[in-house]
């Protein structure tokens, strides 16, 4: 951690764990960046990033150059790297997966992230897939949800599939709400969040393991009013990691209560 110019109290500093976090966890999405504002974006606000995710199949078509300087930047910075489950949804498809996992592997990544937003698999082969990912050496992520827009969340099958990824050794849980925030997963076609949904699966989960794609800022708000500060989020803007970590730490109105200790 860098040395702060500012007093403790003023910035929270000592309010949010350190890396590695147990909770309070932050995934961004990374579309395409190139590798100069990847450095940027490292040197600036690594401390506050705990995963990056290469969004959906970006990881394929980067330079490799430039991908293997990715993933050593990353681990530089102890944030933990991994492209999104699209890509292994489509090796999938393609009877391609060994050889996905076998390169992902021989570029250095150490996680991999299970899903089935555009596949259906069966509850044996998603459990095999995670399996799979473990025995090779990977720590596994999952996701749940659907990309297609207007396909809201199953709960009783979300509470399932949890409990069955949980089992199988997925390490966390996404609710899927792609880059939108909108009419997808947990939120309405306004981007708002359905609370009947949202307090279902706080109560059917360990909420260290749920990691919530939030992309729009008034969603991040909400999320952490709603769950507190340590919620962990995701599918969050390059641009958007300093705002969020200050609405973590009540260094925005939004945020900020006087006389709370945890600002």
């Amino acid at each position: 951690m860098n040395q702060s110019l500012w007093p403790d109290a003023l910035v929270s500093s000592r309010k949010r764990p350190p890396k590695p976090r147990q909770n309070g966890l932050t995934m961004v999405i990374d579309k395409g960046l190139g590798l100069s504002a990847f450095c940027d974006l490292l040197q600036l606000a690594g401390e506050y990033i705990d995963f990056l995710k290469l969004g959906f199949g970006t990881a394929g078509i980067t330079p490799p150059g430039i991908l293997r300087k990715k993933i050593e930047l990353a681990r530089q910075s102890n944030v933990s790297i991994y492209p999104g489950g699209t890509f292994l949804e489509i090796a999938h498809a393609q009877n391609k997966l060994q050889p996905y996992l076998e390169t992902l592997a021989g570029l250095g990544f150490e996680w991999i992230e299970v899903s089935d937003g555009l596949m259906e698999f069966s509850p044996a082969e998603r459990s095999r897939l995670i399996q799979l990912g473990q025995e090779m050496g990977f720590r596994v992520i999952t996701e749940i949800g659907k990309k297609a827009s207007g396909v809201p969340l199953d709960l009783k099958s979300f509470s399932n599939i949890y409990e069955r990824d949980r089992e199988a050794g997925a390490a966390f849980v996404i609710v899927e709400g792609r880059e939108s925030g909108k009419n997808v997963g947990i939120y309405d076609e306004n981007g708002q969040i359905r609370r009947s949904m949202l307090e279902y699966i706080r109560n059917q989960t360990d909420p260290d393991t749920i990691l919530w794609e939030a992309p729009q800022t008034h969603q991040q708000i909400q999320l952490l009013h709603l769950l507190g500060p340590n919620a962990n989020l995701g599918n969050i803007s390059p641009h958007d990691i300093l705002s969020l970590e200050c609405l973590r730490r009540g260094l925005r109105a939004d945020t900020f209560r006087p006389g709370d200790p945890r600002t």
